[in-house]
């Protein structure tokens, strides 16, 4: 098992590609945190995998008291954390730019930049009791070849990726790896609003005309890539933000 005794939280771990990096995790012998808003779901999860291997957290991740609650609850379950997977993510739907309100806006941002921030203030100390640490951003194609529709989404997208490099930049000394996957459009419960239109097979087929592998990314494609740079076997790689896109970025 290639995480056998690690310790590791997914945000937005309930469903969509959380769901299957928690499900690879585990698997693989990791002791997940499935944090996320929907706490239902991440307590089903958790049951399912099984105890003494997963726990859930209500935890919205705009929310500093949420995150130290989360991380705490790592801490209190499992002794500590080697793995934080900021998986957590929301988009508006594809639209004219200028047709997003600033409450979108403002929650786009909040998800899926600031709550970047607020786990690696929180995260950063436990992980230096152990010596190191890994974390691991869901951050998009979306910020690397934007579409049309997109716009405050992709820009929000963009930022991870720049913190990805700056944090690893920054973590190095502290043996904190921070690396970035940049997924292609895929099946999960946002797929509706990245189209901006009902998920016909019409409809998939103009988007997946733009992938050259023919398809849309999965959760456990997005879950193989995670556990890849979750391995200690990448100890030596950092900064980086690959594309998991069936060649969408060439």
């Amino acid at each position: 098992m290639r995480l056998r005794d690690q310790v590791a939280i997914v945000t937005g771990g309930a469903s969509g590609f959380g769901r299957g990096i928690v499900e690879l995790f585990a698997a693989e012998g990791a002791k997940v945190v499935i944090a996320d808003v929907n706490f239902a779901d991440g307590a089903a999860l958790a049951d399912r995998i099984g105890a003494g291997k997963a726990i859930a957290t209500a935890t919205d991740v705009t929310r500093r008291v949420d995150v130290e609650a989360m991380i705490a609850a790592a801490v209190a379950a499992f002794g500590g954390v080697d793995i934080l997977v900021n998986n957590a993510g929301v988009t508006h739907k594809n639209q004219s730019l200028l047709n997003v309100s600033e409450e979108e806006f403002d929650r786009i941002y909040a998800v899926n930049v600031k709550s970047i921030y607020l786990t690696t203030l929180a995260v950063v100390c436990e992980f230096e009791k152990r010596g190191g640490g890994v974390i691991i951003n869901t951050a998009s194609t979306a910020g690397l070849r934007p579409r049309p529709g997109l716009t405050w989404y992709n820009g929000s997208k963009g930022a991870v990726i720049t913190l990805t490099k700056s944090l690893a930049a920054e973590l190095a000394s502290k043996n904190i790896r921070v690396n970035a996957i940049n997924p292609v459009i895929g099946e999960t419960g946002m797929l509706e609003q990245f189209m901006g239109q009902p998920d016909t097979p019409e409809n998939r087929a103009k988007f997946i005309s733009g992938i050259p592998l023919g398809r849309m990314s999965t959760p456990l494609d997005i879950a193989n890539a995670a556990l890849f740079f979750a391995d200690p076997a990448s100890a030596f790689i950092t900064g980086v933000a690959v594309e998991v896109d069936g060649g969408r970025c060439i």
